[in-house]
């Protein structure tokens, strides 16, 4: 009798979770996330069709980037949450710079004011000025902005705060996307 109760109480358990499409969601969410990448935005061709001038690295153009993930940083010297999260990124850079493009973008900056917050800091992260508009699918309403893309060009990440990209959670994302 006990056998049966137990068997009855987790038939009507996973009736709830397959029948119940509010429940089913969020477990499905929380339990695999994939889910919501495949319904992540895509940044399209003419997207990534942004001339960037190089401060400490060449200049180039966005689009060479595609089919590896990216890590896009908008930024500017004059913005404190942006140089309050640098540190990190630094950190985050040189641990994962060999799996994850980095392109962090000054904006309404002065070039030589970038080159001596760089130089000050001893910043290695690639920065550039973008020498081309940039797409409204990405352009920041709010700084700091990043957006950490797949080799697919799907937006993972979307942050528009300051974060600590060292975080051992960011650490394992990456890891994920990058298999």
């Amino acid at each position: 009798m006990k056998k049966l109760a137990i068997y009855v109480v987790v038939l009507v358990v996973l009736g709830v979770i397959f029948f119940v499409p509010g429940i089913r969601n969020y477990l499905k969410d929380q339990f695999f996330p994939i889910a919501t990448i495949e319904n992540a935005v895509h940044i399209s061709e003419e997207d990534y069709d942004v001339d960037l001038q190089g401060i400490n690295v060449p200049s180039t153009n966005l689009k060479n980037f595609k089919n590896k993930p990216v890590f896009l940083n908008f930024w500017g010297t004059w913005c404190p949450p942006c140089r309050k999260e640098w540190p990190s990124i630094q950190k985050l850079y040189d641990r994962r710079k060999e799996n994850v493009d980095f392109v962090l973008i000054a904006m309404k900056d002065e070039e030589a004011t970038v080159r001596k917050f760089l130089k000050e800091n001893n910043y290695t992260v690639p920065v550039y000025i973008a020498q081309s508009p940039i797409s409204e699918k990405i352009l920041p309403k709010a700084f700091p902005t990043t957006f950490l893309l797949d080799k697919n060009g799907r937006i993972l990440i979307k942050e528009d705060a300051a974060t600590d990209w060292d975080a051992e959670s960011i650490h394992q994302f990456i890891d994920n996307i990058v298999k």
